[in-house]
């Protein structure tokens, strides 16, 4: 038989126009590829009743339920009629509302001791959770009817639960694909291409595709399930490591210029001015820096570490290598206060080492040019002939870096620092002004597990830091119940008087800054512009209920109340990302130099802002903040000699996961373990970078965290089979597969990545 369609037939063909409208605009399934792919979420048995005490609030829901009872009453002087039926589990009861002329119809049909799955949003009223007006399938219904024979046909297996929504119910999808499967196994599933090799398979006793897509579709039991997603699973990671491994492979063939740093030059001279050892971390990674560095092809690692371990340090040094052997370097910041902190923290350092050329500076020294998008005429032009000219070894800079005007004599390093804040055109865009492809640095402070560096990192070696200089100290974390126990955050802000009065210094964290025009509680939070200096709120995952939720918390309000009253007559000031570039300069220098008590800001203190007296930081709104974000802002106290703490206020309910984040922040300082509880509780996101474009995320069953093993024999298997066949000629479909999953635009993200 001819194959009726394949993994990239538009779903039109397959199920008609009208259903296929609806799963493209609101679930975005636009292919056949795209609905067989499309997991349930969970399952039910039959007869198995589903825990309604456990149902998210505001969130369109699928139970499976026994009907309790129904009753009509009436309201409005008898004119009005409502249903209500009350379904249950057992131990949990959920209420049905029906209003309206076919309330009658509805209590014919939903009959106390029938079984069905019913849909809808779940919310509360009279403190009863209920469905108001859910659609609904009843199991066991007179076959003669379609849908009758649709339910029906669950009799003897797991009951498939989709992601679904209002326009489409989860059993009208599971009627969909089991359109589509039935059509592909009466073709004997021509069409649909297997891509794991053969002897892969045997070798890890895998089903085959159509067995697998039948197993997790249409399991009749849990054995079979197991099996289908651990196929699946294999499928995910193999495809996508794959991929990353001919990135790889391709980066090899790339021709670099050799950076080698002479002897007795710029880095020796930095090096016998420090005024403090190096840590063991920091030799092993330079190390590894410079062997790489001395070869002939590209660099491409990462460097991650934690808050305060020294990463800026090793950058320096592999910049000052390449300046050493004839080149220059380049370091990409997010934000223009973190550009002119790294160069202000640079040129300390270096001393009369970055004065080269100039009077007093040192003979085998350089200049350390900053180039940012506020920076004048006169001081960009000088910095612009600086970079051209060579007379700058090294150059600090946001996304004015990558403008067309700006050109260098001979780039050979690119150091990208908190990489996520950038598009993958902005790096590459920088990287494709040296002639030849220069080396990459790429540097994280967000620790990440091994498995996230083996997917979204995959085509880059990977240094870590794990230990911290000596005189860092130690940093106490409390979560403050403003809303349960408002007398804690009149403690907190007594806390942060005491500090100061101490000689110390404190920061106040909001989420978003009160100047702006837009309303609602998602006003402040969205991704900057180019250039902009105020890094997004990383945003938590939304809670129960998250619509109602009041508006952030503004820097310009909370400054405000702060001067007038629990801090009246400290030195308060405002920092954030709209203000002129001088006026943010002007700020952080007077913190740094003690002149101001206390920072109230936004999020763009998050990255790089080293003031060793700051001892303090609130964070308002902190269920607001991603995990990993918390953990990179509580990161700016500490720092010196004197012991850290950072205050985490909230109005979350002490039950609410919300507050187990906050909870799970303040009980630990290890970054890596709470890098985990970040991935397990926002699942992966895009490692192929559909995040960028909009699409759906790529991951559907492999889960980074619980899939280590599995990810590390997919990387081991891809990077054998690119080894033996670079360009997959023996493995047709598998290439093909390759192709469809990775378009150009994600090639090209993992590419640059």
């Amino acid at each position: 038989m001819t194959a009726p369609y394949s993994t990239r037939s538009p779903l039109s063909d397959a199920v008609g126009g009208s259903t296929a409208k609806v799963l493209a605009d609101q679930l975005d399934l636009r292919t056949v590829g795209d609905l067989l792919y499309h997991f349930p979420r969970r399952y039910a048995e039959r007869g198995e009743l589903t825990r309604l005490a456990d149902l998210p609030l505001d969130e369109h829901v699928t139970v499976v339920a026994e009907i309790a009872d129904a009753r009509v009453h009436t309201f409005n002087h008898g004119r009005g009629r409502r249903l209500e039926v009350t379904v249950t589990d057992g131990s949990g009861r959920l209420q049905l509302v029906f209003f309206g002329s076919a309330v009658h119809h509805h209590r014919r049909e939903l009959l106390p001791g029938r079984r069905g799955m019913f849909a809808g949003k779940a919310s509360v009223f009279n403190r009863k959770m209920q469905l108001s007006h859910p659609a609904y399938q009843l199991v066991g219904q007179d076959e003669t009817d379609d849908e009758g024979q649709a339910a029906q046909a669950f009799a003897d297996r797991l009951l498939p639960l989709y992601p679904a929504c209002k326009q489409i119910e989860s059993w009208k999808i599971a009627k969909a694909v089991d359109t589509v499967l039935d059509v592909l196994e009466a073709a004997d599933w021509q069409g649909i291409g297997d891509p794991l090799p053969q002897a892969l398979r045997e070798r890890q006793e895998l089903l085959p595709l159509p067995e697998a897509l039948l197993g997790v579709h249409r399991p009749r039991t849990y054995e079979q399930l197991e099996a289908a997603r651990e196929r699946l699973k294999w499928d995910e990671a193999f495809v996508l490591q794959v991929a990353l491994a001919r990135r790889r492979r391709s980066t090899t063939l790339l021709r670099a210029t050799p950076r080698v740093p002479r002897a007795q030059g710029l880095l020796d001279a930095f090096d016998a001015r420090l005024p403090f050892t190096l840590t063991a971390g920091q030799r092993r990674v330079s190390d590894e820096i410079f062997a790489e560095l001395a070869t002939d092809h590209p660099m491409h690692r990462l460097l991650q570490g934690e808050v305060g371990s020294g990463k800026t340090l090793v950058a320096l040094r592999a910049m000052l290598a390449v300046v050493d052997a004839g080149g220059q370097a380049a370091l990409l910041a997010p934000t223009e206060v973190l550009a002119q902190q790294h160069h202000r923290s640079i040129t300390a350092m270096m001393g009369d080492l970055a004065e080269g050329g100039l009077l007093g500076g040192a003979d085998n020294g350089t200049k350390v040019a900053l180039l940012t998008g506020s920076m004048g005429v006169s001081a960009r032009r000088r910095a612009l002939l600086e970079l051209v000219s060579g007379d700058a070894g090294v150059v600090i800079g946001t996304h004015a870096l990558i403008e067309d005007a700006v050109r260098f004599q001979d780039l050979g390093l690119v150091v990208v620092d908190e990489q996520h804040r950038f598009g993958v055109e902005q790096r590459d865009a920088l990287r494709s002004k040296a002639d030849r492809p220069p080396h990459l640095l790429v540097m994280t402070a967000t620790p990440i597990p091994r498995t996230v560096a083996m997917t979204v990192f995959g085509d880059l070696e990977t240094s870590v830091l794990d230990e911290l200089p000596a005189g860092r100290s130690p940093i106490a974390s409390h979560v403050v119940p403003a809303a349960d126990k408002p007398h804690f955050l009149e403690r907190a802000w007594a806390r942060v008087r005491e500090e100061v009065t101490a000689g110390h210094q404190a920061y106040v964290v909001c989420p978003r800054i009160g100047d702006e025009p837009t309303t609602g509680p998602d006003r402040g939070i969205r991704a900057p512009a180019a250039d902009a200096a105020e890094p997004a709120v990383e945003e938590a995952p939304p809670e129960e209920g998250g619509d109602a939720r009041r508006p952030p918390l503004a820097v310009l309000d909370v400054a405000a109340g702060l001067s007038a009253g629990p801090l009246s007559g400290l030195r308060v000031e405002v920092l954030h990302g709209r203000m002129a570039p001088d006026a943010k300069d002007d700020v952080m220098r007077r913190f740094a130099t003690g002149e101001v008590d206390v920072l109230v800001a936004t999020t763009v203190i998050e990255v790089g802002v080293n003031v060793p007296n700051a001892t303090a930081m609130v964070v308002m709104d902190a269920d607001r903040f991603g995990v990993s974000q918390l953990h990179q802002l509580r990161g700016r106290v500490g720092r010196g000699t004197a012991p850290g703490l950072c205050l985490l206020v909230s109005e979350a309910h002490e039950a609410s996961s919300a507050r187990a984040r906050l909870d799970a922040v303040a009980r630990t300082l290890d970054g890596f373990e709470l890098s985990r509880i970040d991935l397990e509780q926002r699942r992966e996101g895009d490692v192929l970078g559909q995040a960028q474009s909009g699409g759906r995320s790529s991951l559907r069953v492999l889960t980074v965290v619980e899939d280590e093993e599995l990810i590390a024999e997919a990387r081991t298997a891809a990077t054998e089979l690119i080894a033996d066949d670079p360009e997959l000629a023996g493995e047709p479909e598998l290439r093909t597969v390759l192709d469809a999953l990775l378009d150009p635009e994600r090639e090209s993200y993992l590419d640059k990545g």
